[in-house]
């Protein structure tokens, strides 16, 4: 197993209690597509986590993330997003930003197991699911979990932010 993915691993155990089991993908699983095609599952069974900087609009980074678990066949409404958490404006967060707070970088950042507590929606797609999978750390890892679950440990509020 490859070290951050059991490092994820371990840190769902200890905050969670959560048991982990990790699946490892030579092809990778980067992308929704990639992922759901190592699993074998519908694209939408992909719990993508995306990292969201939000701004206040007067063009000041307020350094204000939040983090949105989307199902891999939809795509995130950065509008929607900035609404819902009463900010002017709502943008990808950058790569470097996202490794230093979330600690995890892009590609592999799971739904749970931050560096720092995020506020957290959830896309109402995945509740249509027995099984979901998220990433588990890196972009080979993923680990499958239902989602009234993962959005309960993730504390994340189901919310339809999708365009």
């Amino acid at each position: 197993m490859h070290e951050r993915t059991a490092e994820f691993a371990a840190r769902a155990a200890d905050r969670y209690g959560v048991d982990i089991d990790a699946l490892e993908f030579d092809a990778g699983t980067k992308t929704a597509a990639a992922a759901a095609d190592a699993v074998g599952c519908d694209t939408a069974a992909i719990a993508s986590t995306i990292v969201v900087s939000l701004s206040e609009g007067d063009g000041a980074d307020t350094d204000r993330l939040v983090a949105a678990i989307t199902s891999g066949a939809n795509r995130l409404d950065l509008a929607a997003v900035a609404a819902h958490f009463d900010a002017a404006d709502a943008a990808m967060a950058d790569p470097e930003r996202i490794r230093e707070r979330v600690g995890w970088s892009i590609g592999g950042v799971p739904p749970i197991c931050h560096d720092a507590d995020f506020p957290t929606v959830f896309d109402p797609t995945l509740t249509g699911y027995e099984t979901v999978y998220g990433a588990a750390g890196t972009p080979e890892a993923v680990f499958p979990i239902a989602p009234r679950r993962l959005a309960d440990l993730a504390g994340a509020t189901v919310v339809d932010l999708t365009e």
